[in-house]
């Protein structure tokens, strides 16, 4: 018990976690030597086929399982061709001989049917070698043909958050700004994707400049920033049908930064009016209520998952910087004090962090700090990195990176709470603005 007590707790410093992990049945492993981690070896033999039309499915399902796994930086795939013997049959027992052999922790086994009309269902089952025991109860999932990745990602899932007691994070889409074109006429349209790059799909032509996509609580709904008018203005799209409409069109005015509310119903975003911008939140069927009223130019808001507090940026003390305030209004509390500039700050699902971007010494970054500003940490560092959003899990950030010099162009990154694992999101072309939605239903 000891030994167990002893391994949690090096994960739960590897993930960045204040609070402990749920506890498991097993001993599965992950080592930390001076700040490094160790990731825990695993084996996914390809799915056991039961019958033909499964066969193609089954080899796809296994691999986007282990790649999402590998992805995390905390796991690492055994090769197959090491594999000592294979999982034919997914009734088997497991020769856990082999498996220790190999250096294998865990094991993910699988197996997959297609029948007529196209329904897959998938079974799976997470071992724990060390232990010689299943690691939780199998599980099956179905599908349809068309949605075999989310399959794969839900049994990703399920192995991430028995392993480590946190909630997964594979089920989920990003939707974000594509852009083609030269620098000086870029063309800019909304896109939605699965978290890790795949299946990319339009939600606007370029006819117009968009900016600043933020998912609704449900993923249902996308708000957003549009030049269609000539002048910067919130627009709400349905995701499934692509109908959208204007939220916010007073005359005079430029409308930006929109964020949802919890709720799903409710809408922050900046307002610019008279040549001064503020805060305002639009409730349906109702006008728009002024929450901050200050010369300064105040935008970027983002809500405390429990609703009852908002962060935005503000340059109401001489420069950019982040202040909290209650969900109605009434005097913001800077919470930033560090050197530099800090700005786009967004509350993590969790509760526990605030991420944002730092401009400092001619160097951007992608930081984190407590709710009260303590514990600031920067996680990236480069020319331009900006625009973070965070994993339905509130351990992974994604962020807009740009590269120097005429040439540089934006891209998709992201990174772990603890500053490790950066890595670059597979997109078409250039991208920006993402926004990660919550984990799919």
């Amino acid at each position: 018990m000891k030994r167990l007590t002893q391994l949690m707790a090096g994960l739960a410093l590897a993930l960045g976690l204040s609070g402990p992990l749920l506890a498991q049945d097993g001993p599965l492993r992950i080592e930390i030597t001076e700040g490094v981690i160790e990731p825990l070896p695993f084996a996914v033999p390809t799915f056991s086929a039961e019958n033909a039309a499964a066969q193609e499915l089954a080899a796809q399902l296994a691999q986007v399982v282990a790649d999402d796994l590998s992805g995390t930086g905390l796991f690492r795939q055994i090769p197959r061709d090491a594999f000592i013997s294979g999982v034919s049959d997914f009734n088997a027992p497991v020769q856990y001989a082999d498996w220790k052999a190999i250096n294998a922790q865990a094991l993910v086994t699988g197996a997959v049917s297609v029948a007529e009309g196209g329904r897959v269902t998938v079974k799976f089952r997470l071992f724990d070698v060390f232990s010689e025991a299943p690691l939780g109860e199998g599980l099956q999932l179905g599908g349809t043909t068309t949605s075999w990745r989310r399959i794969a990602h839900k049994v990703a899932d399920q192995v991430y958050s028995r392993i480590t007691g946190e909630g997964g994070y594979f089920d989920s889409r990003v939707v974000f700004v594509s852009e083609t074109g030269p620098k000086n006429a870029r063309q800019k349209r909304l896109a939605v994707m699965d978290y890790d790059g795949a299946n990319v799909q339009y939600l606007t032509d370029s006819a117009s400049i968009v900016l600043a996509p933020r998912f609704s609580p449900n993923g249902s709904r996308v708000i957003y920033t549009s030049y269609e008018t000539g002048f910067p203005k919130v627009y709400m799209m349905d995701v499934g049908t692509v109908q959208r409409r204007i939220l916010e069109d007073q005359p005079g005015t430029m409308a930006f930064a929109p964020r949802f509310a919890p709720d799903g119903n409710t809408v922050v975003f900046s307002l610019e009016k008279g040549g001064n911008t503020d805060i305002y939140r639009l409730t349906p069927g109702g006008a728009a209520t002024q929450l901050t009223n200050s010369p300064a130019i105040e935008t970027a808001p983002s809500y405390a998952p429990d609703g009852s507090k908002i962060v935005f940026e503000s340059d109401r003390s001489g420069n950019q910087q982040l202040y909290v305030m209650g969900a109605n209004g009434g005097e913001p509390t800077r919470i930033s004090f560090g050197e530099g500039r800090y700005g786009t700050p967004v509350w993590s699902p969790r509760g526990d962090y605030i991420a944002f971007t730092k401009q400092h010494q001619g160097r951007f970054h992608i930081g984190v700090m407590r709710t009260d500003g303590s514990e600031e940490r920067l996680l990236t560092a480069s020319f331009l990195d900006e625009g973070p959003t965070w994993s339905p899990n509130g351990r992974v950030i994604m962020f807009t990176r740009v590269g120097s010099g005429a040439q540089g162009e934006p891209a998709l990154y992201s990174v772990d709470l603890t500053g490790r694992n950066l890595k670059r999101i597979p997109t078409p072309g250039p991208a920006s603005d993402p926004a990660w939605s919550p984990l799919l239903p």
